[in-house]
């Protein structure tokens, strides 16, 4: 049995906890590895060389941190096809998406090779008499962040990308369920040449996370996950004055109007539910078509689309999605198929029988649709993360646009038209964060920002993009004068630019 370290320091680290997870083959059920678990001792040893080799990162001039980052993609680039492999094998997604994966964390490295130009200040000659003011910005300290199983590629370089290149060191917790990649992303950084110690990877569960909510070397914390867990993060991290950044869950939605292009709006539906197994915090599980005439027709579409899906294991290039991560989040799919069935939703497909020839034993569900869905139901409120689409029928524009901007999740919404003034209003009124126009999965490319609103997120900074700049950067202004001649009298009042 193989078992899956630390990386501390620059190097891979045994721990002495006795306690270990087990890291599954989504594909065939079969326990692959042992992810050991680390105690608070362990955490601190890896946060105290973090904070050793913060001083010295910290004062490398930005091109120098720049060029680390540009070797970091060469070398990803030149691993990817092994990553993808590796990734697959752990979390379950075919490699083509486990490829997306790891080019959209690449592409948040590629905005963090611009950061000399980004970290620029402001600079304000003759503020007052013979008076400069300038701004900079400047390190954290040590940051850490908390990653999700379902990017364990994207979302660590989301954040270690932008907190290293500015100057901080990190401390990573990525999830037990897949976490041989992001060790492997730490081993490439070392050999891009970040120092040691810039990027550790720390292994755990729930006492993981509260021993780097609670370190008092740690300066911020970034979190995705689930809604509950991250108003945790958010209030255990902040009540021990950390910035924090804790995105939640979401139940996305997609409005079709009557004058949609339905044959790419099924396209783009089926891509955006079932992809990925519907792992996806950006995923689009809801479709309110508006008015009658739309919802039969699609409904009618999406079956016959649906059946032309392909549920395979990760290494079959025909396949559309493979298995979930786990039989505990395969049970968990099941259970609220079941529920939006007791609650009166019309189950139209049902995925829950599907099994896979040879790999019976796999975490693998088939894709299910709903029509008839209400706000009310259960399974419409929460986030299932499963391959589930549900269709919540609406009749006008107004009662389709009230659905996402009252629901409690405000992750990412799409609206799908010919209508460019309906999508103007829409993208205006709808009270979410990220908003597609004929978009189906709205992430904004990394020199934006990526967000949600209400339950979907807790903080005030965004990740990525300036947003992530601002987050692992504090500002310090400087007012500076030169005096030339007598001394002047010291001011009593509060000094002016007069």
């Amino acid at each position: 049995m193989r078992d899956i370290a630390h990386f501390v320091n620059g190097q891979a680290f045994d721990g002495a906890s006795g306690r270990f997870g087990d890291v599954f083959n989504p594909n065939t059920g079969e326990v692959q590895a042992r992810v050991q678990f680390a105690t608070d001792g362990e955490i601190d040893a890896a946060v105290q060389a973090a904070a050793k080799a913060q001083v010295g990162w910290a004062a490398t001039n930005p091109q120098r941190r720049a060029r680390v980052m540009f070797e970091f993609k060469r070398l990803i680039e030149r691993d990817m096809n092994s990553l993808a492999e590796i990734l697959s094998s752990e979390h379950g997604k075919v490699i083509a998406d486990s490829k997306g994966d790891i080019q959209r964390g690449l592409e948040v490295i590629e905005f963090a090779c611009g950061i000399p130009h980004i970290l620029k200040g402001e600079y304000t000659e003759g503020a007052g008499p013979g008076i400069d003011v300038y701004s900079m910005r400047q390190p954290l300290g040590v940051c850490a962040g908390i990653t999700p199983f379902n990017f364990p590629a994207m979302i660590p370089m989301w954040m270690f990308g932008i907190a290293i290149a500015v100057g901080n060191s990190f401390i990573l917790k990525p999830s037990e369920k897949d976490p041989t990649v992001p060790l492997k992303l730490a081993e490439l950084m070392m050999e891009a040449g970040a120092p040691e110690g810039v990027l550790n990877v720390i292994h755990g569960d729930k006492s993981a996370v509260d021993a780097i909510l609670t370190h008092p070397l740690i300066r911020a914390v970034s979190f995705v996950g689930s809604s509950d867990i991250a108003h945790y993060v958010y209030q255990t991290g902040t009540a021990h004055g950390k910035r924090v950044q804790a995105m939640g869950g979401a139940k996305n939605h997609g409005l079709v109007l009557p004058d949609a292009d339905l044959d790419q709006v099924v396209k783009d539906l089926s891509g955006a539910a079932f992809g990925s197994a519907g792992e996806r915090c950006m995923a689009l599980p809801v479709v309110v078509p508006v008015g009658k005439k739309t919802a039969d027709e699609l409904r009618e579409r999406l079956v016959a689309e649906i059946d032309t899906l392909k549920v395979g294991i990760s290494t079959d290039t025909a396949a559309h999605y493979g298995p979930v991560v786990s039989a505990q989040h395969r049970a968990k799919i099941a259970d609220y198929i079941q529920i939006g069935v007791d609650e009166g939703a019309e189950l139209v497909v049902d995925g829950r029988d599907f099994s896979l020839q040879g790999f019976e034993k796999g975490f693998f569900i088939g894709p299910s649709l709903f029509d008839g869905v209400k706000k009310g139901m259960k399974t419409y409120q929460e986030e299932i993360f499963g391959p589930v689409l549900q269709m919540v029928r609406a009749e006008s524009f107004e009662e389709a646009i009230a659905l996402p901007s009252e629901h409690q999740y405000g992750n990412g919404v799409a609206i799908f038209t010919r209508n460019g003034r309906a999508a103007r209003e829409f993208a205006a009124r709808v009270n979410v964060g990220m908003v597609g126009i004929n978009v189906p999965i709205p992430v904004p490319v990394a020199y934006h920002t990526f967000g949600g609103w209400k339950r979907s997120a807790f903080g005030d900074t965004n990740q990525h993009g300036v947003e992530g700049v601002k987050f692992y950067t504090k500002v310090k202004t400087v007012t500076a004068r030169w005096p030339e001649g007598d001394v002047e009298d010291s001011a009593f009042v509060i000094p002016t630019m007069k």
